[in-house]
């Protein structure tokens, strides 16, 4: 029974010292080649079962021929011993299918969970796909439930609302006077384009070659003052919102662009011989040429692509 015992659970060193106790004991020879020291105290080779002294008591200390065998007893009793708290299940992984109408329990050996990330529910391998459970009807478990019920579409009524205000600006419009621009012939352009360029004001270091001269006015919603206008020349690589901050910089109107959303109080650049509203994304050399009127109107809105007729 002991040696049983033994074999089971192998010493936590590959030696061991032999029973100091036993009254018979009178010591052995060390076993190891050329040594054969007595030892009153030998020691015993737990691979190759030889005895030895202090000094060979160690498998590579007597060159031992089984060297090994004792560390893959050890680690096979290990294999062999249950680990702590087998058998034994923390949390219950056995449940039915998260499905109403399927009666299968998951989580067993037989029949695995399919985790759905979408709903944050377990299910058979049967109805594991989205379609198989309906999951786009589902509230995920875990989700923070609505106090009112479904959440509105914010989008859409965001959406409606500018439409409606886009309407009823664009039925105001034809109580708004805006200016149109006046007929005349090329070599009269010219010459306005001309005296132009000798009053615009700019940045100096900005080549002739890339300058676009223009006449720049403010409505009166825009600001305090009536039509206050100004004569300016812009690169023609600007786009068209640069183009909107330098002039209101210039005729000194409060520009609240980057500061929010509300239309009512964005300012918009119309082109007078366009008859339209420039988008702030527009190059100023694909929309306007030299010469040209801008306006600077407020309230408007992308909503009213024209203001006048061409």
């Amino acid at each position: 029974m002991a040696s049983s015992s033994r074999s089971e659970s192998p010493p936590e060193s590959s030696f061991t010292t032999m029973d100091e106790k036993d009254p018979t004991l009178i010591g052995a020879h060390c076993q190891y080649t050329y040594c054969n020291q007595l030892d009153f105290l030998p020691f015993r080779c737990e691979s190759c079962r030889g005895t030895f002294c202090l000094d060979h008591r160690s498998e590579t200390g007597h060159k031992c021929a089984k060297a090994g065998e004792w560390a893959a007893r050890r680690r096979r009793a290990n294999l062999a011993t249950p680990s702590l708290g087998s058998g034994k299940s923390m949390l219950q992984v056995e449940k039915p299918c998260a499905l109403p109408e399927c009666k299968t329990v998951v989580g067993t050996s037989l029949s695995t969970a399919v985790h759905c990330s979408s709903c944050n529910r377990d299910y058979c391998l049967k109805h594991r796909l989205n379609e198989n459970h309906n999951c786009k009807k589902l509230v995920p478990i875990g989700a923070r439930p609505s106090k009112y019920g479904p959440q509105p579409d914010y989008a859409k009524i965001a959406l409606g609302k500018l439409k409606a205000w886009g309407t009823a600006q664009k039925a105001s419009m034809s109580q708004r006077v805006l200016p149109k621009p006046k007929p005349s012939s090329p070599a009269a352009r010219l010459i306005a384009v001309n005296n132009l360029k000798k009053t615009a004001k700019g940045d100096v270091k900005l080549p002739p070659e890339k300058r676009v001269y223009m006449y720049v006015e403010a409505e009166a919603a825009t600001t305090k003052s009536k039509l206050p206008s100004g004569e300016f020349y812009y690169s023609k690589d600007w786009v068209i919102g640069r183009v909107l901050d330098a002039a209101a910089k210039s005729l000194q109107v409060e520009n609240i662009n980057n500061q929010g959303t509300d239309e009512a109080s964005k300012l918009r650049v119309f082109h007078v011989e366009g008859g339209r509203l420039l988008e702030f994304s527009e190059k100023v050399g694909d929309s306007v040429a030299s010469g040209n009127r801008l306006v600077l109107l407020r309230g408007v809105g992308p909503a009213v692509p024209d203001l006048i007729e061409a």
